[in-house]
């Protein structure tokens, strides 16, 4: 909630001021991980080889995925989902200069560490458990393996990825695969991190702003 919050009030600043609200909602949602880390089921181990490969494969598909899914004329945004997808280049608003590197650079950095710790946190440890048995799921072991969990959390990941969908539900179901083998919340946030900075450095390599 935390994250949700600063990310609404991020919006509402002023452009020449967004690197501030950038920074604050990484640094604040880490501070509240950090607050409660008591209460946190184990974060396991980091599996580093499973990953790195994976994040950077994660990215590819992501990428080429969603380029297949343009190309077969598929719907941009999730259908009902309100509004239209709009992919415009953030230097219009921002400028090329300074500050578009400093809003660019804070995007990436909280992208590869406030945001795998917050959704992997959601996602994976709680509401993989939440699907199966909502009011008791910390009695659920960490990789409890349920179908409507496993299935029902990539469908519901397309909220938050409204213009990626179609590839947010592979994505997702490889993310839940990962964690039922290793079972490890750290080996996720891992792998996150890494697609989301592959993907940053696509946006930079390709100028595509609809990764960004």
């Amino acid at each position: 909630m935390t994250y949700l919050i600063l990310l609404g009030v991020t919006y509402a600043l002023p452009t020449e001021v967004h690197p501030v609200g950038i920074a604050l909602r990484g640094v604040l949602s880490l501070a509240v991980v950090w607050a409660f880390r008591r209460h946190l089921p184990p974060w396991g181990k980091p599996h580093w080889p499973v990953a790195i490969l994976g994040g950077g494969l994660v990215a590819w598909g992501w990428v080429v995925g969603q380029y297949a899914a343009d190309a077969a004329g598929l719907p941009g945004r999730l259908p009902f989902y309100p509004g239209e997808k709009v992919v415009a280049d953030p230097r219009l608003e921002l400028g090329a200069a300074r500050l578009f590197w400093t809003t660019w650079l804070l995007r990436c950095v909280v992208a590869c560490s406030a945001v795998p710790v917050v959704e992997e946190l959601f996602w994976r440890a709680f509401m993989l458990r939440a699907l199966v048995d909502w009011h008791n799921f910390e009695r659920l072991p960490l990789g409890h393996f349920a179908w409507r969990a496993c299935i029902g959390s990539a469908l519901l990941s397309t909220l938050q990825h409204p213009d990626n969908w179609i590839v947010s539900i592979p994505c997702w179901l490889i993310f839940n695969g990962v964690f039922y083998w290793t079972r490890s919340i750290l080996c996720l946030v891992l792998l996150h991190g890494v697609t989301n900075l592959v993907l940053y450095l696509v946006v930079l390599r390709v100028r595509d702003w609809s990764f960004w």
